[in-house]
C-alpha cells in the first residue's frame, strides 16, 4: 500500500468522524420526532460565524468557544422548536418540510445581510500545522477536531443509554404512543431532541472553523451528506450514523484519489444508492 493511499485513508478517517457529528444531531431529530430538519445545516454555519467572531472580536480561541457553541445553538434549538417546529408538529408533513425549509432559507439570507456572502477563514488559531509521522502527516486541527467529534458523539451515546432523560428519548423514537401511555412527556422530549441536535452540529461548527472556510452558504455540502449519512446509517440509528459518516468520509476521499476529484461526491452518492437498494432500512436501521 502505498503512503499515498495510506495518507488518503487517514484523511478520509478524520473528515468522516466530522461527518458522524454532524448526522448524529441530524438523526436524533429525525429518529424522535420524525421531521426532516432541513435548517440542520445553517445551525452549523451559526456555530461556525459564532467560533470565528468570538476569536476576531474577543481573540476566543475556537477551542475555547465549543462550549459557547453548544450552549448558544441548544438555546437557539429549543427557541426555534418552542415557537416554529411544535406549531406544525401535528400538522401535515408537506407543513413540516415547509417549515424547516423556511427556517434554513432565513438563517441563511439573514448571515448574508449581517455578515456578507464573503469567505473567511480563522488565519491561525491555537491548534495549527501538522504532525509527521513518516508516511503519514496529519493536520493537527483536522485530527483534535475528530477526535472531539468521537468524544462529543460517545458522550451522547453515554447519555441517551445511562440516563433516566436518555431512556426517554429511545423509548419516545422507538414508539411515542406507548412512550405517551407510560407518562413520558413526548412534548418535552421533542423539545430537548432538537434542541440537543442544534447543539451538537454548533459543536461541530466550532471544530470546522479551525481549519475550514466560513461562510454563509457552508452548510450546503454538509447538510446534503448529512442526510446522505443519517439514511445510509438507518433513520434514528446513532450508532448506524456514526458508522457511515466515516463510510462516507473514506470513500469519499478514496475516489477523488482513484478518480477524478471532481466525481468524489457522485461516487459517494453512488455507494449510498446502491446500499439502500440492497439494504433500505440502511446499516443499522430497524
Amino acid at each position: 500500500m502505498s503512503e499515498q493511499l495510506v495518507s488518503q485513508l487517514v484523511n478520509g478517517l478524520l473528515i468522516g468522524c466530522m461527518y458522524s457529528l454532524i448526522a448524529i444531531g441530524l438523526t436524533l431529530i429525525w429518529g424522535v420526532m420524525n421531521i426532516v430538519n432541513f435548517a440542520h445545516a445553517d445551525f452549523l454555519m451559526i456555530g461556525m460565524f459564532t467560533s470565528f467572531w468570538l476569536y476576531t472580536l474577543y481573540a476566543v480561541d475556537p477551542l475555547y468557544s465549543i462550549p459557547v457553541c453548544a450552549v448558544l445553538l441548544f438555546l437557539l434549538g429549543w427557541v426555534i422548536y418552542k415557537f416554529i417546529v411544535s406549531k406544525v408538529m401535528t400538522g401535515p408533513g408537506l407543513a413540516q418540510v415547509v417549515v424547516t425549509f423556511g427556517v434554513s432559507i432565513f438563517l441563511a439570507n439573514l448571515a448574508v445581510w449581517l455578515w456578507t456572502p464573503d469567505f473567511r477563514m480563522i488565519q491561525r488559531p491555537l491548534l495549527h500545522g501538522t504532525w509527521d509521522f513518516g508516511a503519514v502527516q496529519l493536520s493537527v486541527p483536522k485530527t483534535v477536531a475528530s477526535i472531539g467529534s468521537v468524544l462529543f458523539s460517545a458522550g451522547l451515546f453515554l447519555f441517551l443509554r445511562m440516563t433516566k432523560t436518555g431512556k426517554a428519548i429511545l423509548a419516545v423514537e422507538m414508539n411515542r404512543t406507548s412512550a405517551l401511555l407510560m407518562g413520558i412527556n413526548t412534548e418535552k422530549v421533542n423539545a430537548l431532541s432538537f434542541a440537543i441536535g442544534t447543539s451538537l452540529v454548533g459543536v461541530a461548527g466550532a471544530f470546522l472553523s479551525m481549519y475550514y472556510y466560513i461562510y454563509p452558504q457552508v452548510g450546503g455540502t454538509f447538510g446534503l451528506l448529512s442526510f446522505c449519512v443519517v439514511a445510509l446509517g438507518g433513520f434514528g440509528s446513532i450508532e448506524g450514523a456514526f458508522i457511515a459518516g466515516i463510510l462516507i468520509g473514506i470513500v469519499q476521499t478514496l475516489g477523488g484519489y482513484f478518480f477524478d476529484p471532481a466525481y468524489k461526491y457522485a461516487i459517494v452518492f453512488a455507494v449510498y444508492l446502491v446500499t439502500v437498494w440492497i439494504r433500505p432500512q440502511g446499516l443499522l436501521g430497524w
